[in-house]
């Protein structure tokens, strides 16, 4: 394993746990607010856990209120990253458009547009015939309805991965990349450390954006990160003749395939009904089949495409498919933002303020009060629809 390009300090304020964008947002915000010695650990490069392998999709077009709110302030700062952080980003306005084939899914999705639309989010229902104007690959039979928004889309991981890391080492926080956090020291329930590989980090404030590896770290401190690793894969495909460069991240609700431009071919991908938990990363054709089966039926003019290349990456799923975002109840000074369940990326950048905010005893922009994980130990789970 590589050596971190310096040493851990000593001593630090707030010690961030994950360098994926969820992490180095928070190390930013913290830093750009004036927090003094922010330092960010993560056991390989920065983003290689799985904000790098996501799809890169930006939207939001969620059914709970905080989601649809972490999705579009989420969106603002995407729109405007270039200005911010002197990065861009390729982020690609062409829209969301998700095919809808029950009655149950569209009269869910009505209810999650007018919610919406009341929260500033132009999403609108459309017909078979409108959705398939606006994404021309899709086959439409069987379909119902569809809903479009047409200002989420997608942008380039690794590019906001790059801007964050940059501007937050000019606000003055320390990144550490290739330095695994290996436990965390607690006193009479107060956070007192951060153990490396390299040393101890003396700190009061620790916040877990381990992704998929977050149960691990907030068992280090006796708090209980109900988060699942979950594999998902994405194929890129070789070039799609004629392909209209303004085709929409276009999602088969009911069976989760997706895809949108990537070049001048296509990244999709599917959910794997038979995928297992736990922390495979190597690609498996194993579910080729069932997605072959798919595009046959939604989008058969993708049968004859090539694939170029591949990925594995992980999803950080929870019980109910929403975050974890708070401060531990039982630990002083543990801050947690992981459990995503897919989303971590198109949320980083609302996320990173509201870690902020937590940590300086500051009111987030959206009541993030729901999303606790001591909501598991009562009744007070309200699943995301919108998860594929």
């Amino acid at each position: 394993m590589p050596a971190p390009r310096r040493p851990p300090p000593s001593v630090a304020s707030v010690v961030v746990i994950g360098g994926g964008v969820v992490g180095l947002s928070s190390a930013c915000s913290l830093a750009q607010a004036g927090v003094r010695d922010v330092v960010l650990l993560d056991k390989s490069a920065l983003g290689s856990g799985s904000t790098c392998k996501a799809a890169g999709g930006v939207r939001a077009l969620f059914s709970a209120p905080v989601n649809i709110a972490l999705g579009a302030r989420s969106l603002e700062t995407f729109r405007d990253f270039p200005a911010r952080f002197g990065q861009e980003i390729d982020l690609h306005q062409v829209g969301y458009l998700f095919l809808l084939s029950t009655p149950e899914a569209v009269a869910a999705f009505e209810a999650g547009v007018a919610l919406q639309n009341d929260l500033g989010v132009p999403s609108r229902m459309t017909t078979v015939d409108e959705a398939r104007r606006l994404s021309p690959l899709v086959e439409t039979d069987g379909l119902l309805a569809a809903v479009y928004s047409p200002t989420d889309g997608h942008c380039t991981p690794e590019s906001v991965v790059a801007g964050y890391a940059s501007t937050a080492r000019r606000a003055g926080a320390t990144l550490l990349p290739h330095c695994p956090a290996t436990g965390i020291d607690v006193r009479d329930g107060q956070v007192v450390g951060v153990r490396t590989e390299s040393g101890t980090i003396r700190a009061d404030t620790v916040v877990c954006a381990a992704g998929a590896w977050s149960a691990e770290v907030g068992s280090w401190a006796g708090v209980d990160l109900p988060v699942t690793p979950l594999r998902r894969q994405v194929l890129v495909t070789e070039p799609v003749p004629g392909l209209d460069p303004q085709t929409p991240f276009t999602i088969d609700f009911e069976t989760s395939f997706y895809f949108h431009g990537e070049g001048k071919g296509l990244l999709l991908g599917m959910s794997d009904p038979e995928e297992t938990p736990g922390f495979t990363l190597t690609r498996s054709d194993a579910w080729l089949p069932r997605l072959g089966e798919v595009i046959e039926r939604r989008a058969p003019a993708l049968a004859g495409i090539g694939i170029a290349s591949g990925w594995a990456g992980l999803y950080e799923m929870t019980p109910d498919s929403n975050a974890l975002i708070g401060r531990a109840e039982s630990v002083e000074g543990f801050l947690y933002a992981t459990g995503f369940s897919g989303h971590g990326f198109l949320m980083g950048p609302a996320v990173g303020e509201v870690v902020r905010d937590l940590h300086l005893g500051e009111e987030p922009f959206v009541d993030v009060s729901g999303l606790g994980a001591e909501r598991f130990t009562g009744a007070d789970q309200r699943p995301e629809l919108n998860v594929v």
